[in-house]
């Protein structure tokens, strides 16, 4: 990968995370994988933001960032 993957938009449900490419894709990944976004409220989940270059999304209030590029990887789950 190149870090040219570019995020536009960040949805949730009970089981994914969603993130709309700028190209049209979207990128779905378990919520089980991001502990911190599991445990958070509704609220702190919709409160993201797009960060550099729109390759990463953070959510500042419960201090968690993801590069977008990171969710294809299959060994992110160790990480959460």
């Amino acid at each position: 990968m190149n870090g040219l993957i570019k995020g536009k938009e960040v949805h949730f449900d009970d089981e994914y995370l969603h993130v709309k490419l700028e190209d049209g894709r979207i990128i779905s990944t378990p919520m089980e994988w991001y502990k911190p976004l599991k445990e958070a409220s509704i609220s702190e989940l919709k409160s993201y933001k797009l960060i550099c270059m729109n390759t990463g999304i953070e959510w500042e209030s419960i201090d968690y960032h993801l590069n977008i590029e990171n969710m294809l990887e299959s060994s992110l789950e160790k990480v959460a």
